[in-house]
């Protein structure tokens, strides 16, 4: 009888990990049915959307306040719609503000549960990890620092790697990557990456586009490569270069190819997020930037543990990627870190090698692990 594995994720970060491992997962059980909420490359393997990933992609407490009637009225109907199927298994990833309590609910039922992805229980609100011991019957981590607290606190745990380190090649030639995008050899590009989300680029699009005028300033000759994951957040973009009076400026806008524009830059500017994992798996020098709605920073800051925001920053244990987030956040002060980066090339060899042993930490086949790790909890 074939198996039938329900699934949510939701936004771009999930929906491509989720994409990897329903893949895994068909070479093993070819029959198996996936369904729930997702995006577009889960759709690609097959996946059955009944809400797309973009109804959950809220940023910041206030953000989640404003939507939060829609969210709670998506996840009654799918926790009742569960409940009447009753899936083999049901593998939350990420999202954990939707997806821990619709796992809770889930398992108390005696539908097996998995969360991937382990919410960031050593940056923030640690005493999670009681709630995610009731909600799952096993985590699936992604970094080397999570295992020994589930272990600690008595909950399954695999650690699996990210399914980016496998995919992204431990070398990323620029050369051949600009040929690909047409971009001449000697061009100053700067990759600019505002965030995959709709309230990423209402809070940043402006100032990405700001900073951009003030480096073409300086730097006559540079190119700034855009990708924007939907046509929604392209428009957004677009619009942003109009209120700023930038249509003069050479960007190049893409869709997707976030890694052939990293691959492509000297230097980048990345919203905080998996795209900064991106960029320190492709070796670039990055500046890590973030703007939330003023009451969600303040609530946010009491909260973290963390000295850094940043991922590549949190894996190295150091500041590798200079972060400027918030008020400091200012187009002034973006544009002289991203040139002090593009100018200091002894800075930039180090900083591939610290990306290169985060790189090997992290490829673990990730997708073969967490696809045998579904295996034995439906067994």
């Amino acid at each position: 009888m074939s198996k039938r594995i329900a699934l949510v994720a939701g936004e771009a970060s999930g929906d491509l990990l989720a994409s990897h491992l329903i893949a895994a997962l068909k070479q093993r059980l070819p029959d198996a049915e996936f369904f729930g909420i997702g995006g577009p490359k889960m759709q690609a393997q097959g996946f059955d959307a009944w809400w797309p990933l973009e109804k959950l992609a809220v940023m910041g407490y206030v953000d989640a306040l404003r939507n939060y009637r829609e969210i709670a009225g998506i996840r009654r109907q799918l926790k009742k719609r569960l409940l009447a199927q009753r899936p083999d298994i049901f593998i939350g990833v990420d999202a954990p503000d939707f997806n821990l309590g619709l796992e809770t609910d889930l398992k108390a039922a005696g539908v097996k549960t998995i969360h991937y992805v382990s919410p960031s229980i050593w940056a923030w609100r640690g005493g999670r990890i009681k709630k995610i011991g009731r909600a799952v019957d096993r985590v699936l981590a992604l970094f080397p620092m999570e295992p020994p607290l589930y272990q600690k606190a008595g909950i399954p745990v695999t650690y699996v790697g990210h399914p980016l380190a496998d995919t992204i090649p431990l070398e990323t030639n620029k050369k051949a990557v600009r040929e690909v995008l047409q971009i001449a050899a000697e061009t100053p590009v700067f990759a600019l990456l505002p965030g995959s989300r709709q309230g990423e680029l209402a809070m940043m699009a402006d100032t990405f586009v700001q900073t951009a005028k003030l480096i073409h300033e300086r730097l006559p000759g540079a190119l700034f490569v855009v990708p924007l994951a939907t046509r929604e957040t392209r428009l957004q973009f677009e619009s942003a270069i109009y209120r700023q009076q930038a249509a003069a400026l050479p960007f190049r806008l893409l869709f997707g190819h976030a890694q052939e524009a990293l691959g492509a830059a000297d230097v980048s500017l990345v919203a905080s997020g998996t795209a900064t994992l991106e960029a320190a798996l492709i070796k670039r020098p990055m500046v890590i930037t973030y703007k939330i709605a003023g009451a969600s920073y303040w609530i946010a800051k009491r909260l973290v543990y963390q000295s850094f925001v940043g991922l590549p920053n949190i894996l190295a244990g150091r500041e590798v990627a200079p972060e400027i987030i918030q008020d400091a956040a200012t187009p002034e002060n973006l544009a002289g870190a991203l040139f002090k980066l593009y100018e200091d090339k002894d800075n930039a060899r180090v900083v591939a090698e610290v990306f290169t042993d985060i790189h090997l930490q992290l490829r673990q086949n990730a997708a073969e692990k967490a696809a045998q790790a579904v295996i034995e909890c439906l067994s």
